[in-house]
């Protein structure tokens, strides 16, 4: 039996989620959580034991000093709870970690207590995926869900996802067979400029979790680093030839599947492709696919594009361009 003493009543709570590593491209879905935190001065009221999920190899503890004391942090899970004012006051339960290691159905099970104590009415899950789409573009951010009403009631796509998946995938599954409303909104982050941060992605996150639920959010700087990190991308993408004919062949696509006169169809389609998208290495490590790699759509995972030259900076490599056959990529 949970118990939370200390957590007032909450008012129609919505669990808001995000987990580092596979799910989390460009770290944007937890630097998400971690704004939402920062901003409504989120207080922690619960930590899972790290013990219980987390291999320590992997994810390692961090030693730090406090006023001269060795301190150790472990690399858990953390709930915290924020209120959101304004005329329909509502509270968010905020749910930020690091995909488990292993016994990710008591993982899931222990948030879904919480959810259950808490009176959650709502899980929001947040993740980020690289797929073939351009910087220069409005970030892409799917809604899908696995229930097939509220995909109608709150006009999402209704997930059709099979392969590989990380927790976001396990813990939506998880509360579908709980009884639990639960969405995942997923980002697409340029796979040639995949280092975090991105805040471009993470505002897009942001943006449309705030028209999910009806809040207002405060963004602070986020709006300003998004359009200095697309400007430094924008450089960094301008000194390679190849790199900018690529980054205009991505433009040319997505722009042709958003014309007027494309279908609902051709739209779908040209979705899809994030789905299936071929490029990404195999799995490595033990447990499944590597620490430094993220997810693609059609479940391969796929490491950093990005390298640091002896200068200190990074740019884009040669991107190979897509074949006939290569499509671009989303998971769920």
């Amino acid at each position: 039996m949970i118990e939370l003493e200390g957590v007032p009543e909450l008012v129609d709570p919505v669990m808001v989620a995000a987990f580092e590593g596979w799910n989390d491209a460009g770290d944007a879905a937890s630097t998400a959580v971690a704004h939402l935190d920062r901003e409504w001065k989120g207080e922690v009221f619960a930590a899972l034991d790290a013990e219980d999920y987390y291999d320590f190899q992997v994810n390692r503890p961090t030693v730090w000093l406090d006023a001269g004391v060795r301190k150790i942090t472990w690399p858990t899970t953390r709930l915290s709870v924020v209120r959101v004012g304004g005329e329909k006051p509502r509270d968010l339960v905020l749910v930020r970690g690091i995909e488990p290691s292993m016994r990710w159905r008591s993982f899931c099970n222990e948030l879904l207590g919480f959810a259950h104590e808490l009176g959650v009415e709502l899980v929001v899950i947040l993740g980020a995926l690289l797929g073939d789409t351009p910087h220069t573009r409005p970030v892409p951010v799917s809604g899908v869900t696995s229930d097939a009403d509220l995909a109608q009631r709150m006009d999402l796509e209704e997930t059709k996802y099979e392969g590989p998946t990380g927790i976001v995938g396990i813990l939506q599954e998880a509360c579908t067979h709980a009884g639990v409303p639960a969405v995942s909104l997923w980002a697409a982050v340029p796979h040639y400029v995949s280092q975090p941060p991105n805040p471009k992605a993470t505002l897009a996150l942001l943006n449309r979790l705030e028209d999910l639920i009806d809040v207002r959010i405060p963004l602070g700087e986020l709006p300003e680093d998004a359009r200095a990190w697309q400007v430094g991308v924008d450089q960094l993408a301008a000194e390679d030839s190849e790199v900018a004919e690529y980054v205009q062949t991505l433009e040319e696509a997505r722009d042709t599947a958003e014309l007027p006169e494309a279908s609902g169809e051709a739209i779908a389609r040209e979705f899809e492709r994030y789905l299936r998208r071929r490029d990404g290495g195999g799995p490595g490590g033990p447990g499944g696919p590597s620490a430094g790699g993220h997810a693609t759509a059609d479940g391969s995972d796929s490491t950093s594009y990005l390298r640091d030259n002896p200068g200190g900076r990074s740019r884009p490599p040669k991107p190979q361009r897509p074949g006939p056959d290569d499509d671009e990529s989303s998971e769920d």
